[in-house]
């Protein structure tokens, strides 16, 4: 949900917000997050667990990062987000304030109160920042929808006792009810 707007919001006023007080900032406007529950947790840990065990057996470049870990998404101030999880392969990318770019793999969990953000507003900024695999993992539907932006787009649905296949890792497959 969108904070009250008195202005537009830069990324000085993302960085200045209270402790404690976590926001995105998107096009001018900071949409305040709310703080999740145990299975959002969960999932976010489990997922962050199964993929960087992946890229670490297999001798990878990428890294992974759980929320809260900030994401200037066109590296121009303009959005700054939090991904619930993070994939960037690209080292360039990283700097002491979090990822400067687009990562190539972004998975948010949906949250109760934000499921437009996920399915709209994200989608489509993470699509033209260059994002090149996005998931929206709904728990309460039980459901995974994935984007692969690269090449031909494309998107499908999984239910949690499907093996989910990463388009931009080969040989990885992910059963999110083996995760709960």
């Amino acid at each position: 949900m969108p904070l009250p707007q008195k202005q537009v919001y830069t990324s000085e006023d993302y960085w200045n917000l209270p402790d404690g007080q976590r926001a995105e900032l998107i096009d001018g406007k900071l949409y305040a997050m709310a703080p999740p529950n145990r299975i959002h947790q969960k999932l976010v840990s489990r997922l962050t667990q199964t993929i960087g065990s992946f890229i670490d057996s297999n001798k990878g470049a990428c890294e992974v990062y759980p929320a809260p870990f900030a994401v200037n998404l066109n590296a121009n101030d303009k959005i700054w987000v939090e991904p619930d999880i993070s994939v960037i392969c690209d080292k360039d990318k990283l700097s002491d304030r979090g990822c400067e770019g687009a990562p190539d793999w972004i998975i948010e969990i949906v949250s109760p109160g934000n499921p437009k953000n996920d399915y709209t507003i994200k989608l489509f900024k993470y699509r033209t920042a260059g994002v090149r695999e996005y998931w929206v993992v709904n728990p309460m539907k039980k459901v995974v929808q994935t984007y692969t932006f690269e090449g031909i787009e494309e998107s499908d649905v999984y239910f949690f006792d499907d093996e989910i296949p990463s388009h931009i890792f080969d040989n990885l497959t992910i059963k999110i009810s083996d995760l709960l």
